[in-house]
């Protein structure tokens, strides 16, 4: 990640400004307000907001109108330390807690490892701060958990020795990752109530972290299938892109322009809710009982869907 000066376009977001100044101030480097409101494009009172409030909690020094880190905490930070930041940076309510401790804290304490994040929509959980906290403690040290789950249906029940592995942020909702009664599973922290930390440690289990950094989606514990898909030429520069499909992978340029793209689901919901948005330029070649779903549900749409007066 560099911190030299790149086109105004790629300076379009919070995240990737964050993570260029965490950079900078990593390297060492002297930078004015001004100076980098001119370089990412936004006007002075951001990069003051994100200097004074987004990074509250790092050693910043202030001389002569120039902010730089503490020498002591130079080149503390990895590669790996800022693309964690840069994917939850800036959002006040991704996590319970954000107080001006939190960069420091999250950057220097194994917490971090107890998070996965995947995308920058979220929900607010501070009303579950203390769910939240119990889990990544938990999470951390290695220990069972147990609490009531409630269901979307209204249906509840009791988990107990439950081996939580992962916090993961997908799509917004945070949910936690664990071996429950001999499968991986996923659970809403919000539906949680009742929440205790066991005094029983569990060891690891191999392949879990593989299987959750592999994971697109919340299906967890199922057997993944191969899914095809046939992207016309008109938007196939937005695949080509960047990856749209979960594990996508470029099989094939069609004479004409198109392309046929791979991707593993363990799910219909991981795949069907992205290809709807694409049509009509988009078909599932196989497997044939996915696209017959897809047809099935346009058909119900259609017949459902009040006519126009």
């Amino acid at each position: 990640m560099s911190s030299s000066k790149r086109p105004a376009r790629a300076h379009d977001t919070l995240v990737y400004r964050l993570a260029e100044l965490l950079t900078k101030f990593n390297q060492g480097e002297s930078v004015a307000a001004q100076e980098l409101a001119d370089e990412f494009g936004v006007n002075l009172r951001t990069i003051q907001r994100d200097l004074n409030v987004r990074f509250a909690g790092l050693p910043l020094i202030k001389a002569n109108g120039r902010y730089k880190m503490a020498e002591a905490y130079l080149g503390k930070l990895t590669v790996r330390d800022i693309e964690r930041f840069a994917a939850f940076a800036g959002v006040s309510g991704l996590f319970p807690e954000m107080g001006g401790q939190f960069l420091k804290e999250v950057l220097s304490s194994n917490a971090k490892e107890a998070w996965l994040v995947k995308g920058h929509h979220y929900e607010d959980l501070r009303e579950h701060r203390a769910i939240f906290s119990t889990l990544e403690q938990a999470i951390v040290d290695q220990h069972t958990v147990q609490f009531r789950y409630s269901k979307a249906n209204g249906d509840a029940s009791v988990r107990s020795a439950v081996e939580p592995y992962k916090l993961v942020n997908q799509k917004g909702i945070w949910y936690l990752a664990a071996w429950d009664d001999g499968k991986l599973k996923s659970f809403a922290v919000s539906r949680m109530t009742a929440l205790m930390r066991d005094e029983k440690s569990f060891v690891a289990r191999t392949n879990i972290e593989k299987e959750l950094a592999d994971s697109d989606g919340i299906w967890l514990g199922t057997v993944r299938q191969r899914v095809l898909i046939q992207v016309s030429r008109q938007v196939g520069g937005f695949f080509r892109r960047r990856n749209l499909l979960p594990n996508q992978v470029i099989e094939q340029e069609i004479e004409g322009g198109d392309i046929l793209i791979s991707t593993t689901v363990a799910h219909s919901d991981e795949v069907l809710p992205i290809i709807r948005y694409w049509i009509p330029h988009v078909r599932i070649v196989e497997p044939l009982p996915y696209q017959q779903l897809l047809e099935r549900g346009l058909t119900d749409y259609l017949q459902q869907a009040p006519r126009p007066r």
